[in-house]
Protein backbone atom coordinates (compact mmCIF):
# COMPACT_ATOMS: atom_id res chain seq x y z
CA UNK A 1 0.00 0.00 0.00
CA UNK A 2 2.94 2.38 0.98
CA UNK A 3 4.62 1.77 -2.54
CA UNK A 4 0.97 2.19 -3.91
CA UNK A 5 0.66 5.84 -2.33
CA UNK A 6 4.27 6.86 -3.52
CA UNK A 7 3.81 5.69 -7.09
CA UNK A 8 0.65 7.72 -7.19
CA UNK A 9 2.22 10.50 -5.43
CA UNK A 10 5.04 10.80 -8.60
CA UNK A 11 2.29 10.58 -10.78
CA UNK A 12 0.83 13.40 -9.83
CA UNK A 13 3.89 15.50 -9.57
CA UNK A 14 4.88 14.43 -13.55
CA UNK A 15 0.90 16.00 -14.10
CA UNK A 16 1.97 19.05 -12.58
CA UNK A 17 5.09 19.31 -14.10
CA UNK A 18 3.53 19.24 -17.36
CA UNK A 19 0.65 21.49 -16.75
CA UNK A 20 3.42 23.49 -15.19
CA UNK A 21 5.15 23.16 -18.73
CA UNK A 22 2.12 24.04 -21.18
CA UNK A 23 2.00 27.65 -20.68
CA UNK A 24 5.88 27.79 -21.45
CA UNK A 25 5.16 26.57 -24.92
CA UNK A 26 4.24 30.17 -25.45
CA UNK A 27 8.35 30.81 -24.74
CA UNK A 28 9.08 28.71 -27.75
CA UNK A 29 7.25 30.94 -29.58
CA UNK A 30 9.83 33.78 -29.33
CA UNK A 31 12.57 30.65 -30.43
CA UNK A 32 10.33 30.52 -33.75
CA UNK A 33 9.92 34.57 -34.13
CA UNK A 34 13.53 34.25 -34.43
CA UNK A 35 13.96 31.77 -36.57
CA UNK A 36 11.08 32.94 -38.87
CA UNK A 37 12.87 36.19 -38.87
CA UNK A 38 16.15 34.74 -39.75
CA UNK A 39 14.76 33.56 -42.60
CA UNK A 40 12.61 36.10 -44.06
CA UNK A 41 16.40 37.96 -44.09
CA UNK A 42 18.02 35.27 -45.58
CA UNK A 43 14.96 35.05 -48.04
CA UNK A 44 15.18 38.91 -49.14
CA UNK A 45 18.81 38.94 -49.19
CA UNK A 46 18.49 36.02 -51.50
CA UNK A 47 15.76 37.77 -53.40
CA UNK A 48 18.47 40.68 -54.10
CA UNK A 49 21.11 38.38 -55.39
CA UNK A 50 18.41 37.31 -58.03
CA UNK A 51 17.05 40.62 -58.70
CA UNK A 52 20.80 41.44 -59.63
CA UNK A 53 21.65 38.61 -61.89
CA UNK A 54 18.40 39.45 -63.40
CA UNK A 55 19.37 42.80 -63.65
CA UNK A 56 22.99 42.25 -64.64
CA UNK A 57 21.70 39.90 -67.52
CA UNK A 58 19.11 42.31 -68.91
CA UNK A 59 21.70 45.59 -68.69
CA UNK A 60 24.24 43.38 -71.04
CA UNK A 61 21.11 42.34 -73.68
CA UNK A 62 20.11 45.96 -73.85
CA UNK A 63 23.84 46.40 -74.67
CA UNK A 64 24.21 43.58 -77.08
CA UNK A 65 20.40 44.12 -78.88
CA UNK A 66 21.08 47.97 -78.83
CA UNK A 67 24.58 47.24 -80.72
CA UNK A 68 23.35 45.02 -83.22
CA UNK A 69 20.58 47.19 -84.29
CA UNK A 70 23.28 50.04 -84.47
CA UNK A 71 24.98 47.72 -87.62
CA UNK A 72 21.32 46.25 -88.95
CA UNK A 73 18.99 49.02 -88.31
CA UNK A 74 16.70 45.95 -87.88
CA UNK A 75 13.54 47.59 -85.76
CA UNK A 76 12.36 44.48 -84.09
CA UNK A 77 16.33 44.17 -82.34
CA UNK A 78 15.45 47.97 -81.24
CA UNK A 79 12.37 46.66 -79.44
CA UNK A 80 14.28 44.18 -77.80
CA UNK A 81 16.47 46.53 -76.36
CA UNK A 82 13.97 48.62 -74.75
CA UNK A 83 12.48 44.74 -73.44
CA UNK A 84 15.62 44.56 -71.95
CA UNK A 85 16.61 47.86 -70.83
CA UNK A 86 13.12 48.17 -69.00
CA UNK A 87 13.86 45.87 -66.45
CA UNK A 88 17.05 47.96 -64.80
CA UNK A 89 14.95 50.90 -65.00
CA UNK A 90 12.04 49.49 -62.70
CA UNK A 91 14.52 48.64 -60.39
CA UNK A 92 15.90 51.93 -60.59
CA UNK A 93 11.94 53.68 -59.92
CA UNK A 94 11.53 51.31 -56.97
CA UNK A 95 14.64 51.97 -55.43
CA UNK A 96 13.65 55.77 -56.09
CA UNK A 97 10.27 55.17 -54.66
CA UNK A 98 11.46 53.67 -51.48
CA UNK A 99 14.08 56.20 -50.71
CA UNK A 100 11.44 59.24 -50.70
CA UNK A 101 9.92 60.67 -47.72
CA UNK A 102 7.31 59.01 -47.42
CA UNK A 103 8.19 55.88 -48.69
CA UNK A 104 5.67 55.14 -51.58
CA UNK A 105 5.54 51.18 -51.26
CA UNK A 106 2.81 50.77 -54.23
CA UNK A 107 5.19 52.54 -56.55
CA UNK A 108 8.36 50.43 -55.08
CA UNK A 109 5.92 47.16 -55.77
CA UNK A 110 5.33 47.89 -59.45
CA UNK A 111 8.76 49.15 -60.22
CA UNK A 112 10.34 45.73 -58.71
CA UNK A 113 7.62 44.15 -60.84
CA UNK A 114 9.19 45.62 -64.13
CA UNK A 115 12.24 44.95 -63.23
CA UNK A 116 11.28 41.34 -63.46
CA UNK A 117 11.63 39.92 -59.61
CA UNK A 118 9.23 37.39 -58.64
CA UNK A 119 6.14 38.56 -56.91
CA UNK A 120 6.72 36.57 -54.04
CA UNK A 121 9.60 38.29 -53.38
CA UNK A 122 8.84 41.76 -53.75
CA UNK A 123 7.60 42.29 -50.24
CA UNK A 124 10.77 40.77 -48.88
CA UNK A 125 12.93 43.42 -51.24
CA UNK A 126 10.58 46.34 -49.92
CA UNK A 127 10.93 45.00 -46.17
CA UNK A 128 14.84 44.62 -46.30
CA UNK A 129 15.34 47.86 -48.35
CA UNK A 130 13.03 50.05 -46.08
CA UNK A 131 14.27 48.32 -42.63
CA UNK A 132 17.91 47.51 -43.26
CA UNK A 133 19.23 49.97 -45.90
CA UNK A 134 21.66 51.44 -43.46
CA UNK A 135 23.23 47.99 -42.25
CA UNK A 136 26.75 47.99 -43.73
CA UNK A 137 26.37 45.51 -46.30
CA UNK A 138 23.14 46.70 -47.66
CA UNK A 139 24.12 50.07 -47.20
CA UNK A 140 27.40 49.41 -49.70
CA UNK A 141 25.37 47.21 -51.83
CA UNK A 142 22.81 50.46 -52.48
CA UNK A 143 25.15 52.22 -53.18
CA UNK A 144 27.05 50.33 -56.14
CA UNK A 145 23.04 50.10 -57.17
CA UNK A 146 22.83 54.10 -57.42
CA UNK A 147 25.97 54.27 -59.09
CA UNK A 148 24.76 52.66 -62.04
CA UNK A 149 22.04 55.30 -62.60
CA UNK A 150 24.07 57.61 -64.99
CA UNK A 151 25.25 54.89 -66.91
CA UNK A 152 21.56 53.80 -67.57
CA UNK A 153 20.29 57.19 -68.38
CA UNK A 154 23.42 56.92 -70.78
CA UNK A 155 22.47 54.12 -72.24
CA UNK A 156 18.88 55.01 -72.69
CA UNK A 157 19.45 58.44 -74.24
CA UNK A 158 22.26 56.56 -76.07
CA UNK A 159 19.59 54.21 -77.79
CA UNK A 160 17.29 57.35 -78.69
CA UNK A 161 20.59 58.75 -80.34
CA UNK A 162 21.40 55.78 -82.22
CA UNK A 163 17.60 55.39 -83.49
CA UNK A 164 17.31 58.87 -84.75
CA UNK A 165 20.34 58.60 -86.48
CA UNK A 166 19.34 55.34 -88.16
CA UNK A 167 16.14 56.95 -89.54
CA UNK A 168 17.99 58.25 -92.81
CA UNK A 169 19.51 54.89 -93.08
CA UNK A 170 22.21 52.60 -92.23
CA UNK A 171 25.33 54.96 -90.77
CA UNK A 172 27.98 55.06 -93.52
CA UNK A 173 30.95 56.55 -91.40
CA UNK A 174 32.78 53.57 -90.58
CA UNK A 175 34.81 55.28 -87.94
CA UNK A 176 31.58 56.86 -86.49
CA UNK A 177 30.38 53.05 -86.49
CA UNK A 178 33.46 52.35 -84.82
CA UNK A 179 33.13 55.57 -82.31
CA UNK A 180 29.27 54.52 -81.23
CA UNK A 181 30.35 50.54 -81.11
CA UNK A 182 33.46 51.28 -78.69
CA UNK A 183 30.97 53.32 -76.18
CA UNK A 184 28.90 50.58 -76.01
CA UNK A 185 31.44 48.13 -75.31
CA UNK A 186 32.97 50.95 -72.58
CA UNK A 187 28.80 51.25 -70.73
CA UNK A 188 28.80 47.47 -70.64
CA UNK A 189 32.40 47.10 -68.85
CA UNK A 190 31.26 49.94 -66.23
CA UNK A 191 27.93 48.20 -65.47
CA UNK A 192 29.56 45.20 -65.10
CA UNK A 193 32.14 46.63 -62.59
CA UNK A 194 29.45 47.85 -60.07
CA UNK A 195 27.07 44.76 -60.87
CA UNK A 196 30.11 42.35 -59.35
CA UNK A 197 30.80 44.65 -56.79
CA UNK A 198 27.28 44.45 -55.77
CA UNK A 199 26.87 40.70 -56.23
CA UNK A 200 29.90 40.69 -53.67
CA UNK A 201 28.88 42.50 -51.39
CA UNK A 202 25.82 40.41 -51.00
CA UNK A 203 27.15 37.50 -51.12
CA UNK A 204 29.47 38.72 -47.94
CA UNK A 205 26.72 40.22 -46.12
CA UNK A 206 24.34 37.01 -46.80
CA UNK A 207 27.16 34.65 -45.12
CA UNK A 208 27.59 37.10 -41.94
CA UNK A 209 24.07 37.09 -41.52
CA UNK A 210 24.02 33.60 -41.76
CA UNK A 211 26.08 33.12 -39.33
CA UNK A 212 25.32 36.03 -36.82
CA UNK A 213 21.45 34.93 -36.88
CA UNK A 214 22.43 30.91 -36.26
CA UNK A 215 24.43 31.78 -33.29
CA UNK A 216 22.00 33.93 -31.94
CA UNK A 217 19.10 30.83 -32.41
CA UNK A 218 21.20 28.77 -30.77
CA UNK A 219 22.39 31.08 -27.91
CA UNK A 220 19.03 32.13 -27.64
CA UNK A 221 17.22 28.20 -27.74
CA UNK A 222 19.62 27.15 -24.89
CA UNK A 223 18.87 30.02 -22.54
CA UNK A 224 15.37 29.43 -23.21
CA UNK A 225 15.85 26.12 -22.00
CA UNK A 226 17.52 26.19 -19.40
CA UNK A 227 15.32 29.32 -17.97
CA UNK A 228 12.17 26.96 -19.02
CA UNK A 229 14.04 23.91 -16.44
CA UNK A 230 14.59 26.14 -13.81
CA UNK A 231 11.40 27.83 -13.64
CA UNK A 232 9.30 24.80 -14.06
CA UNK A 233 11.14 23.27 -11.34
CA UNK A 234 10.69 26.12 -9.15
CA UNK A 235 7.16 26.22 -9.54
CA UNK A 236 6.69 22.73 -8.98
CA UNK A 237 8.29 22.94 -5.69
CA UNK A 238 6.02 25.65 -4.78
CA UNK A 239 2.50 24.22 -5.97
CA UNK A 240 3.47 21.26 -3.99
CA UNK A 241 3.55 23.44 -0.80
CA UNK A 242 0.95 25.79 -1.62
CA UNK A 243 -1.44 22.86 -3.16
CA UNK A 244 -4.38 22.95 -0.56
CA UNK A 245 -4.28 26.51 0.34
CA UNK A 246 -4.83 27.34 -3.43
CA UNK A 247 -7.44 24.75 -3.76
CA UNK A 248 -9.15 26.04 -1.08
CA UNK A 249 -8.74 29.58 -2.27
CA UNK A 250 -10.48 28.81 -5.57
CA UNK A 251 -13.79 27.29 -3.80
CA UNK A 252 -13.77 30.58 -1.63
CA UNK A 253 -13.47 32.85 -4.92
CA UNK A 254 -15.78 30.47 -6.36
CA UNK A 255 -18.53 31.14 -4.16
CA UNK A 256 -18.42 34.85 -3.71
CA UNK A 257 -18.15 35.07 -7.00
CA UNK A 258 -21.75 33.68 -7.31
CA UNK A 259 -23.56 34.98 -3.88
CA UNK A 260 -24.52 37.47 -2.39
CA UNK A 261 -22.13 38.06 0.58
CA UNK A 262 -24.90 39.32 3.05
CA UNK A 263 -27.57 36.50 2.95
CA UNK A 264 -25.54 33.44 0.99
CA UNK A 265 -28.29 33.83 -1.51
CA UNK A 266 -27.00 33.49 -4.96
CA UNK A 267 -25.95 37.18 -6.46
CA UNK A 268 -28.01 38.69 -9.84
CA UNK A 269 -24.22 37.58 -11.84
CA UNK A 270 -25.62 33.79 -10.83
CA UNK A 271 -29.32 34.62 -10.87
CA UNK A 272 -29.35 35.50 -14.40
CA UNK A 273 -26.83 33.40 -15.58
CA UNK A 274 -29.25 30.50 -14.49
CA UNK A 275 -32.24 32.10 -15.91
CA UNK A 276 -30.61 32.48 -19.31
CA UNK A 277 -29.54 28.60 -19.12
CA UNK A 278 -33.79 27.85 -17.87
CA UNK A 279 -34.28 30.49 -21.07
CA UNK A 280 -32.46 28.01 -23.16
CA UNK A 281 -33.97 24.56 -21.91
CA UNK A 282 -37.68 25.51 -22.07
CA UNK A 283 -39.23 22.38 -23.23
CA UNK A 284 -42.77 21.69 -21.68
CA UNK A 285 -44.91 24.01 -19.27
CA UNK A 286 -43.54 27.53 -18.24
CA UNK A 287 -40.83 29.28 -16.65
CA UNK A 288 -42.10 31.37 -13.90
CA UNK A 289 -39.85 34.52 -12.96
CA UNK A 290 -40.55 36.71 -9.45
CA UNK A 291 -39.10 39.73 -8.49
CA UNK A 292 -40.04 41.24 -4.90
CA UNK A 293 -39.34 44.20 -3.70
CA UNK A 294 -39.47 44.99 0.41
CA UNK A 295 -41.67 48.21 1.03
CA UNK A 296 -40.81 48.78 4.43
CA UNK A 297 -36.70 48.85 4.11
CA UNK A 298 -35.66 52.87 4.26
CA UNK A 299 -37.86 52.98 6.86
CA UNK A 300 -35.91 50.14 9.12
CA UNK A 301 -32.31 51.52 7.51
CA UNK A 302 -33.14 55.44 8.41
CA UNK A 303 -34.53 54.71 11.63
CA UNK A 304 -32.39 51.39 12.92
CA UNK A 305 -29.34 51.83 11.41
CA UNK A 306 -27.85 50.07 8.20
CA UNK A 307 -26.78 47.16 10.61
CA UNK A 308 -30.92 46.71 11.38
CA UNK A 309 -31.56 46.49 7.63
CA UNK A 310 -28.70 43.63 7.19
CA UNK A 311 -30.27 41.79 9.54
CA UNK A 312 -33.99 42.28 8.32
CA UNK A 313 -32.53 41.34 5.08
CA UNK A 314 -30.95 37.98 6.22
CA UNK A 315 -34.29 37.15 8.13
CA UNK A 316 -36.19 37.42 4.57
CA UNK A 317 -33.43 35.89 3.06
CA UNK A 318 -34.05 32.92 5.27
CA UNK A 319 -37.72 33.42 4.97
CA UNK A 320 -37.60 32.70 0.95
CA UNK A 321 -35.71 29.95 1.67
CA UNK A 322 -38.09 27.75 3.36
CA UNK A 323 -41.09 29.01 1.18
CA UNK A 324 -39.15 28.08 -2.17
CA UNK A 325 -39.65 24.76 -3.92
CA UNK A 326 -36.48 22.50 -3.67
CA UNK A 327 -35.94 23.21 -7.75
CA UNK A 328 -36.18 27.29 -7.53
CA UNK A 329 -33.50 29.37 -7.21
CA UNK A 330 -33.71 32.53 -4.76
CA UNK A 331 -30.92 34.97 -5.44
CA UNK A 332 -30.74 38.36 -3.66
CA UNK A 333 -30.16 41.32 -6.85
CA UNK A 334 -29.58 44.08 -5.20
CA UNK A 335 -30.55 46.18 -2.17
CA UNK A 336 -33.87 44.92 -1.09
CA UNK A 337 -34.47 43.49 -4.40
CA UNK A 338 -34.74 39.50 -4.52
CA UNK A 339 -35.21 37.25 -7.20
CA UNK A 340 -36.76 33.57 -7.78
CA UNK A 341 -36.98 31.19 -10.78
CA UNK A 342 -39.42 28.32 -11.01
CA UNK A 343 -38.51 25.88 -13.41
CA UNK A 344 -41.35 24.00 -14.41
CA UNK A 345 -44.07 26.04 -13.21
CA UNK A 346 -47.58 27.15 -14.51
CA UNK A 347 -48.65 30.65 -14.37
CA UNK A 348 -51.41 29.91 -11.46
CA UNK A 349 -48.47 27.70 -9.87
CA UNK A 350 -45.86 30.86 -9.56
CA UNK A 351 -49.00 33.06 -8.80
CA UNK A 352 -50.06 31.36 -5.94
CA UNK A 353 -46.09 31.10 -5.26
CA UNK A 354 -45.74 34.26 -5.07
CA UNK A 355 -48.76 35.01 -3.16
CA UNK A 356 -48.05 32.35 -0.45
CA UNK A 357 -44.40 34.81 -0.16
CA UNK A 358 -46.44 37.59 0.01
CA UNK A 359 -48.84 36.71 2.82
CA UNK A 360 -45.56 35.22 4.91
CA UNK A 361 -43.84 38.35 4.47
CA UNK A 362 -47.18 40.04 5.77
CA UNK A 363 -47.43 37.85 8.78
CA UNK A 364 -43.73 38.58 9.43
CA UNK A 365 -42.63 40.96 11.90
CA UNK A 366 -38.99 42.09 12.72
CA UNK A 367 -37.68 43.68 15.94
CA UNK A 368 -34.78 45.64 16.60
CA UNK A 369 -34.04 47.05 20.00
CA UNK A 370 -37.49 46.72 21.49
CA UNK A 371 -39.06 48.32 17.87
CA UNK A 372 -41.33 46.10 15.98
CA UNK A 373 -41.72 46.11 12.44
CA UNK A 374 -44.40 45.22 9.43
CA UNK A 375 -42.51 43.84 6.89
CA UNK A 376 -44.54 43.53 3.23
CA UNK A 377 -43.68 43.30 -0.45
CA UNK A 378 -44.36 44.35 -3.72
CA UNK A 379 -44.23 41.36 -6.00
CA UNK A 380 -44.34 41.37 -9.98
CA UNK A 381 -44.31 37.45 -11.85
CA UNK A 382 -44.41 36.77 -15.48
CA UNK A 383 -44.44 33.32 -16.99
CA UNK A 384 -42.53 32.46 -19.93
CA UNK A 385 -43.15 29.62 -22.25
CA UNK A 386 -41.53 30.75 -25.67
CA UNK A 387 -38.16 30.05 -26.49
CA UNK A 388 -37.29 32.75 -27.63
CA UNK A 389 -38.16 34.84 -24.86
CA UNK A 390 -34.34 37.02 -24.10
CA UNK A 391 -33.42 37.20 -20.76
CA UNK A 392 -33.40 41.29 -20.93
CA UNK A 393 -37.32 40.66 -22.07
CA UNK A 394 -38.08 38.12 -19.11
CA UNK A 395 -36.58 40.76 -16.54
CA UNK A 396 -38.38 43.70 -17.88
CA UNK A 397 -41.61 41.70 -17.91
CA UNK A 398 -41.39 40.80 -14.51
CA UNK A 399 -39.59 44.54 -13.29
CA UNK A 400 -42.22 46.40 -14.90
CA UNK A 401 -44.99 43.93 -12.98
CA UNK A 402 -43.47 45.02 -9.63
CA UNK A 403 -42.95 48.43 -10.52
CA UNK A 404 -47.10 48.17 -10.94
CA UNK A 405 -47.50 46.39 -7.76
CA UNK A 406 -45.80 49.36 -5.91
CA UNK A 407 -47.59 51.88 -7.60
CA UNK A 408 -51.06 50.34 -6.88
CA UNK A 409 -50.23 50.50 -3.46
CA UNK A 410 -47.87 48.15 -2.66
CA UNK A 411 -48.15 44.25 -0.57
CA UNK A 412 -49.58 42.89 -3.46
CA UNK A 413 -48.70 40.78 -6.40
CA UNK A 414 -48.89 41.74 -9.82
CA UNK A 415 -48.83 39.38 -13.03
CA UNK A 416 -47.03 40.69 -16.38
CA UNK A 417 -47.30 37.33 -19.30
CA UNK A 418 -44.95 37.94 -21.77
CA UNK A 419 -47.92 36.30 -23.90
CA UNK A 420 -50.36 39.46 -24.55
CA UNK A 421 -53.36 36.52 -24.70
CA UNK A 422 -52.86 35.33 -21.62
CA UNK A 423 -54.41 37.25 -18.54
CA UNK A 424 -53.11 36.16 -14.81
CA UNK A 425 -55.29 37.10 -11.61
CA UNK A 426 -53.30 36.95 -8.16
CA UNK A 427 -55.07 34.78 -5.96
CA UNK A 428 -56.31 37.68 -3.31
CA UNK A 429 -58.27 38.93 -6.42
CA UNK A 430 -59.85 35.20 -7.51
CA UNK A 431 -60.25 35.14 -3.31
CA UNK A 432 -62.29 38.39 -3.45
CA UNK A 433 -64.13 37.09 -6.16
CA UNK A 434 -65.29 34.41 -4.73
CA UNK A 435 -66.58 36.39 -2.23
Amino acid sequence: MFRRTTTSTKGRSFLHVIKLVSPFVMVVVLQAAIAGFSLEVMSSVRAYVAGEAMWSRSQKNAVYFLNLYLHSGDASQFAQYQTSLAVPIGDEFARWALERDPVDVEAARIGFLQGDNDPDDVPGLIWLFRYFKQVSFLKEAIREWAATDPMLLELNVFGEVIRSELENGPVQDGSRLQLLSSRLSELNAQFTVHANRFSTVLGEGSRAIKMTLTCVNIVTALTLILLLIWHTRRLVLQRQAFEDALHAEKERLAWQASHDWLTGLSNRRAFEAHLQSELDNIATGSLGLILLDLDQFKNVNDSCGHLAGDRLLCQVAQLLRQERRPHDLVARLGGDEFGLILPQCSPSGAVDIAERLRRSLELFSFTWDDRCFAVTASIGVTCIADRCTTLEGAMRHADAACYRAKEKGRNRVQVDSVRPDVVLVASRQREAARA
